[in-house]
């Protein structure tokens, strides 16, 4: 199992359904945790249930100063960071039918704060030669009927993702992103009134594994990629999608048998 000890990360939408078990996850590995959230109720909660090692600090990320102040308050109690997990996002998408307010809203979280909180992180990074680990998703790399803005800015992280990587090699920063594929979480648990066997069965045909990931699962990918046994990783874009993106178009039903059936 990785170890975190005496790293600090910070790991914004940490309070809720991925973000939670991630925050979780990398306490349980003894890192210390910053979780950045704008629900109170719920980073006060999880606060609670870890204990020692975890501090809430309530942040809108397209607030920059609010962002200023999540930097200062982790230096302030901890005195480093070695770990920025951007994880939070939007999903606001009305595919084609988009408003620009929504286009702007839905890249600003799920991107543009990831680079601009990136930044402000890198010379704290620097000094500790710590990493960035971007949450994103097959939405980035392939198109889905119906949905346009989230895709396009899971897309946007994925390339500033390799942008990161690149300009912060420099400075002995890492930067590597998990690619999610069908994750039971919120929009999941939302979507289908809590239905975990229908979400299973519906995301069978997608995915070589015949369901959905369980957030934990994402989590523990998180702590590898964030930990010194990837220290060679960066740049990387690491598959959390059970097979999702291998199958192709003919997913993993066999195509000549069923032109066959045509044949009698």
């Amino acid at each position: 199992m990785p170890n975190l000890t005496n790293k600090v990360a910070i790991i914004t939408g940490g309070a809720a359904s991925i973000g939670r078990d991630i925050s979780r996850e990398l306490h349980r590995q003894g890192a210390s945790v910053v979780i950045a959230a704008r629900t109170a109720e719920k980073g006060e909660a999880l606060v609670k249930e870890l204990g020692e090692r975890a501090v809430y600090v309530q942040t809108d990320i397209t607030d920059d100063s609010q962002l200023e102040r999540l930097i200062e308050r982790t230096i302030s109690e901890f005195g480093r960071l070695d770990i920025l997990v951007n994880n939070a996002c939007a999903y606001d998408d009305e595919g084609a039918q988009t408003t620009r307010e929504t286009w702007l809203s839905t890249i600003n979280v799920s991107a543009i704060s990831a680079a601009i909180l990136g930044q402000m992180a890198r010379p704290h990074l620097a000094k500790s030669q710590g990493n960035i680990v971007n949450i994103g998703s097959v939405s980035g790399a392939f198109p889905h009927i119906g949905r346009w803005a989230y895709p396009v800015a899971k897309a946007t992280l994925r390339h500033l993702s390799k942008s990161q990587a690149v300009e912060y090699a420099q400075d002995k920063i890492r930067v590597n992103l998990l690619v999610l594929g069908h994750i039971w979480s919120d929009p999941f648990e939302g979507l289908t009134g809590d239905n975990r066997a229908h979400a299973d069965k519906v995301s069978a045909s997608f995915n070589l594994l015949g369901r959905v990931a369980n957030g934990e699962e994402v989590a523990k990918l998180a702590a590898f990629v964030a930990s010194e046994d990837a220290s060679y990783m960066t740049g990387a874009e690491v598959p959390v999608d059970g097979g999702y993106s291998a199958m192709g178009p003919e997913q993993h039903m066999p195509l000549m048998p069923l032109l066959m059936e045509g044949s009698s």
